[in-house]
């Protein structure tokens, strides 16, 4: 079956069902030259590979076998207590895991974005990111298998490697849904999309980073006090979050050339075990939203500039972090929308229907790439439904109260993964 967008010519199988896209080989193929002007050309490691056409990645019985797998979710329990051996298998049995585990959730990204409706998939910035997971599908599935530390090396490299080429991906599905937003009817459906593949993505980084954590300090100039890979075993919560308000605050006096200060406040001395990791992508957000709406409510009076206050609760099951800034809060129009992917950028032009829907706002400057290689989630409005996806991913929630005229209350409630209560899984 033939499919007309725009002026370019898809095909389609007949079999597809109405208004979404099974990307067929055909259809990769013919589908990127004629979208649009952005070349997309892979830069693979290995020259076997280059010489291959993205369709030869395209194995479609290899992904669709994989895809059909469930995948085997650890707790952060199970990570923290594995324990380190004096020989090092425990860094071999964390290879092995990753070499059956990493196949199958990306099949499972795939068969996400097959299932994107038609011309939605089609867009040259939302396919790109298709390709990426394909290739990485190839190359995780061909890598011979790891049994011994030899080639354990080879494949923590390949892990690195393709942690590096999926860096951007975040940004790259903002601006591929914002350029196919005029297209999009069902936005259910995209926000599942866009919840199930970020929140993959973030364990699929977790597991990633943490084997190659481990496989680091094997070298003893690697070795970080009170770590066990990822996972930190006495983390300071109010250090995570002065961190933060630090970074967060030169951002903003970068924007703003002023910026409130953060007062931190409660269960201040509480230490526990955590993944930081998380804590890196959801804080620096939620604090940048709470000081730009400061600062543009208390522009005309720096001096006297009201605090962002951040106050810390912790309990058995699990730690809140409120953050409380009096930045004039947000309309009641706008209150069911501040969650939703937006697909615009700061700065540029919105629909009207759009314009100004982040009430806690999302700041775009040069200096807002994401942590650990996250590529910037700020200024596309995916910062607070991206920080809502992982709180719930981590078995939590991002809430929030809102008071118009005088400010707005965040709620980051996580649980704990001490092993005493019931935790999320990786």
């Amino acid at each position: 079956m033939l499919r007309t967008v725009g002026k370019s010519l898809f095909v389609c199988p007949p079999h597809h069902p109405a208004g979404s896209l099974e990307l067929c080989p055909a259809v990769l193929f013919f589908c990127r030259p004629r979208c649009s002007g952005i070349p997309y050309v892979p830069q693979p490691r290995d020259k076997s590979v280059s010489a291959r056409s993205v369709i030869s990645f395209y194995n479609q019985s290899a992904i669709d076998i994989a895809a059909e797998k469930p995948s085997v979710r650890l707790t952060p329990t199970t990570i923290l207590y594995a324990g380190k051996s004096p020989d090092n298998s425990h860094i071999l049995r964390s290879a092995q895991y990753l070499y059956k585990e990493l196949p199958v959730r990306v099949a499972h990204r795939i068969r996400d974005f097959r299932h994107l409706p038609f011309i939605v998939g089609c867009n040259p910035t939302i396919l790109h990111v298709h390709e990426l997971y394909i290739r990485s599908f190839h190359l995780l599935s061909e890598f011979p298998p790891v049994e011994d530390f030899e080639s354990e090396e080879k494949y923590t490299k390949l892990v690195k490697d393709l942690l590096d080429d999926h860096k951007d991906v975040v940004t790259l599905l903002a601006e591929g849904f914002r350029e196919s937003r005029k297209h999009i009817k069902e936005y259910k459906v995209i926000q599942d999309f866009l919840d199930r593949m970020l929140t993959s993505r973030l364990g699929i980084r977790m597991l990633a980073q943490h084997h190659i954590a481990l496989h680091q300090e094997k070298n003893l100039f690697h070795v970080q006090p009170n770590y066990v890979g990822i996972v930190c075993t006495q983390m300071s919560l109010k250090k995570i979050i002065e961190k933060w308000a630090d970074f967060s605050r030169q951002v903003c006096e970068y924007k703003y050339g002023f910026a409130p200060r953060v007062r931190v406040l409660g269960h201040v001395g509480v230490v526990f075990p955590y993944i930081p990791l998380p804590l890196d992508y959801i804080l620096p957000e939620l604090l940048k939203n709470a000081m730009r709406a400061t600062c543009e409510q208390h522009a005309d009076n720096p001096v006297n500039m009201p605090d962002v206050t951040v106050t810390i609760a912790n309990n058995d099951v699990d730690f809140i972090i409120r953050i409380s800034d009096k930045g004039g809060g947000m309309p009641r129009e706008i209150l069911e929308k501040v969650m939703q992917y937006h697909f615009t950028t700061c700065g540029s032009e919105m629909d009207p229907a759009s314009e100004n829907l982040d009430g806690l706002g999302t700041m775009m400057s040069a200096m807002n790439d994401g942590p650990n290689g996250a590529g910037p989630m700020y200024g596309f409005g995916f910062g607070l439904p991206t920080s809502r996806a992982y709180a719930e991913y981590l078995g939590g929630s991002l809430t929030y109260n809102t008071m118009q005229g005088i400010g707005t209350d965040v709620y980051l409630r996580l649980r704990h993964i001490d092993g005493n209560y019931e935790s999320f899984r990786i």
